[in-house]
């Protein structure tokens, strides 16, 4: 049934190839033939599966073999005409005579009938880099100040001053950052692609990398790294890098092994020339990266917990401007309470605190009156506003939020007990087993960031 859909599909795409072609629309004409040959060599595929002991499944594939060379050999013509800009059209029964003459240099007609395919792959992988600056400076990275020097080391300096970096200086082409889930390494990312002005930030998950089709996968790799060489200064950033390069094993796939040699060879290979391309890996779990990769990032730093310092700022940070009636006092007791909490354990904690004024104004059954700057416009002050309240307050009367005009309610602020009460309700996400290989990790192969 797949194949028997597929088929139908190439036999519709080429159809409209041949359309066009008669149109003189030969750039159209062109992408449908090679696009219409790319599903017909996918029905081979499906034939091959659902036919393979019978003479009919090689009668069919013999046939759309057929076709595919009868379009290929089409498509090689419009190709070399639009290539060359002729005034003349190229007619469609042309002899194979013209066409030697035209391919007497095999490397350059080689290269051409891969440029289709490689901007192909390219443009996909144009949609990994990051266009808009996510507005994350090092400020806003609290604590990892290893880490942030390694970063600064890698891409702000070199770009700022090169002629500190000529020679033997050399700035690192490969950095991991390994810790625990939470802790800020995509976020360490984010800041380095705002701080890099003059850097191509290229952001790649394995789904940008990995495909179906058979060999697609490394020339996606591939063309990574020369699309990154071409937009240098440039940073690969590669988040849960272990996806991609675990270690090398026999009953792995050949597709993920071809993967793992490819990434390889193009981050420390013979022929990669990688100045000005730092590779930028992420990942909780560096116990399973192949020894090979492991090497290749020459910087491996380890992003721990915060400490109490980081985890004051990170209170201070996930509060911002909003209302509330924390002192310093206050902020040192909830730091010293969220030992063993990630960045991102305590960015829950001050979110779910900040909904506790909310719930407050939903399960209100009673409001006052108080002076405040209006939620319109923070510059009027007005005597009017409402805040839910206890029902023996002074000047309480009953009503429900659903009564209270859209422009009257006062913001109530946070206070140290709905921080106290989010606190008991969150538990740290960090695994105990893991915290013990990723320091037996660090001991052997990392550095403290």
């Amino acid at each position: 049934m797949a194949s028997g859909s597929t088929l139908q599909k190439a036999i519709d795409i080429v159809t409209k190839a041949t359309e066009e072609d008669r149109n003189k629309n030969y750039e159209e004409a062109l992408r449908l033939y090679e696009h219409g040959v790319e599903y017909f060599l996918h029905a081979i595929k499906c034939e091959c599966s659902a036919a393979a002991d019978e003479a009919q499944g090689d009668k069919a594939k013999d046939s759309i073999r057929a076709k595919c060379f009868q379009y290929l050999d089409r498509a090689e013509k419009l190709k070399a005409y639009l290539k060359k800009g002729k005034k003349k059209p190229v007619k469609d029964g042309e002899s194979g005579a013209a066409k030697d003459d035209k391919s007497k240099g095999n490397d350059s007609s080689d290269s051409d009938s891969d440029d289709p395919e490689k901007k192909k792959l390219q443009a996909k992988l144009e949609g990994s880099i990051v266009i808009e600056k996510p507005s994350v400076k090092w400020s806003d990275v609290a604590g990892l100040e290893g880490a942030k020097t390694a970063l600064k080391e890698a891409v702000i300096l070199p770009i700022k001053f090169p002629h500190l970096f000529t020679g033997k200086r050399m700035p690192w082409k490969g950095i991991l950052l390994f810790g625990p889930p939470g802790t800020g390494k995509s976020y360490l990312a984010k800041a380095v692609a705002t701080e890099a002005n003059n850097s191509t930030f290229f952001s790649v998950s394995s789904s940008d990398l990995v495909s179906k089709w058979l060999g697609e996968s490394e020339k996606l790799v591939k063309n990574l790294f020369e699309l990154a060489r071409a937009h240098k200064p440039s940073i690969i950033f590669i988040d849960e890098v272990d996806s991609l390069c675990s270690a090398r094993s026999d009953n792995e796939s050949e597709s993920a092994r071809r993967i793992k040699t490819e990434f390889l060879v193009q981050m420390q290979g013979v022929g990669s020339d990688n100045d000005g391309v730092l590779v930028l890996g992420a990942t909780n779990t560096p116990w399973i990266l192949d020894s090979a990769i492991r090497r290749r990032f020459e910087k491996r730093i380890y992003i721990p917990l915060p400490d109490e310092h980081a985890r004051l700022v990170m209170f201070k940070i996930h509060l911002g401007n909003t209302a509330h009636t924390l002192t310093e006092d206050n902020l040192r007791v909830l730091a010293s309470k969220t030992d063993k909490f990630s960045g991102s354990d305590i960015s829950i904690v001050v979110r779910d605190a900040l909904m506790q004024p909310v719930r407050k104004v939903q399960t209100a059954t009673h409001f006052k009156k108080v002076s405040g700057p209006s939620p319109v416009d923070k510059k009027t002050i007005c005597d009017d506003l409402l805040v839910p309240c206890s029902p023996g307050d002074a000047g309480a009367f009953e009503m429900t939020w659903v009564d209270v005009p859209g422009d009257k309610l006062f913001e109530p602020p946070v206070t140290m007990n709905d921080m106290l009460k989010s606190l008991a309700s969150t538990k740290p996400t960090v695994n105990e087993d893991d915290m013990k290989k990723l320091d037996k990790f660090t001991e052997d192969f990392g550095q403290e960031g």
